[in-house]
Order: C-alpha cells, then structure tokens, then sequence
C-alpha cells in the first residue's frame, strides 16, 4: 500500500517538481562529495551513505528541483562546521547545485504573520505556504510531515521510503 502511495506521488509530481527539506537536502550535498562522509559529519550522523543513493535516484524522478532561499541559507549554515577540504569541496558543490534548482522566494514579511512560524520556524512556514498542490515534499521531520498531511498537502516522509527503495523501487517502473 505504501509502495503504491509512493509511486503515486512520483507520477503526479514528476514534471512539477519535488522540495527536499534542509537536513534532506544537506545529505544530498554532502554525498554529492562523498556519501561515505555522510554518517561521518556532525550534522549529517543520522544518515547512511545508502541515503543519499536513494535520495539521488529519487531526485532523478523529478524534472523540476525546488528549493527556497531559506533551506539553501539553513543548508550552507549546517556547512559551516565543516573543515579543510571538505569544507572547500563542499561550498564549489554547493555552488554546482544551487543553479540546478529553481529557487522560489517568499518574503520574511509575510512568512511572519502565518501561524505556522510559532510551531515550525521561518523555513517550514515558507515551505507550508510554498508547496500546496504545485511540488513534492520530501522531509524525515516527523512533525512538519504530520501537519502537511493535515493540511491535504502531498508529503513523502523519508524515513517511509528508505527501508524498500533501493531494493524495490526502479525508475524504469
């Protein structure tokens, strides 16, 4: 049931587009350099290498990447404990990635005055107000995916989709 849900999802978004939330999204930049980094970064140590393949042949479903200036702020911020070369490797792949996506600006003024800013912060009232029937969220944030649902807003939470996608799921399908 749940496979099916998905695969849903993917067919009625694939050329609208898909939004990865922030921590998503910095697993898919991080493994972009290297996925075995991945369980090794501070901010990243929830995940596994095998995360970000998913992540990559998920992303590869989609004709349109989505983001908003806000993750891609939260996203270079949770970067900037990295050091040395991986921090260089990380800002030119940033850099690479960031023209990929189409980057869909809301003003801080108007985010502010939503409800949602008390319970989830600036970020995910943007992506609450964003989304509604024009893109795919995908996030692990539990609460965040709870209240999308109940707002009728389509959401895929990753955590639902890592234990049989790489063994299921084929893009050919």
């Amino acid at each position: 049931r749940m496979k099916q849900h998905i695969k849903t999802l993917l067919a009625k978004y694939r050329t609208q587009g898909i939004l990865l939330d922030t921590n998503l999204l910095l697993v898919f930049c991080i493994g972009t350099i290297n996925p075995q980094y991945i369980p090794q970064f501070k901010r990243t140590r929830a995940y596994l290498a095998e995360d970000f393949i998913i992540l990559s042949q998920l992303m590869k479903c989609f004709t349109i990447w989505t983001t908003t200036p806000n993750i891609l702020t939260e996203v270079s911020n949770l970067a900037n404990s990295l050091h040395g070369e991986y921090a260089l490797k990380f800002y030119q792949t940033f850099a690479k990635l960031v023209p990929i996506f189409s980057e869909e600006y809301q003003e801080s003024k108007q985010l502010v005055t939503r409800l949602e800013l008390l319970k989830f912060g600036l970020t995910d009232a943007g992506i609450i107000q964003l989304v509604k029937d024009r893109f795919l969220v995908v996030t692990d944030d539990f609460p965040l995916s709870q209240y999308l649902q109940a707002q009728g807003i389509d959401i895929l939470n990753f955590n639902h989709i890592r234990s049989w996608w790489i063994a299921d799921y084929s893009i050919q399908e």
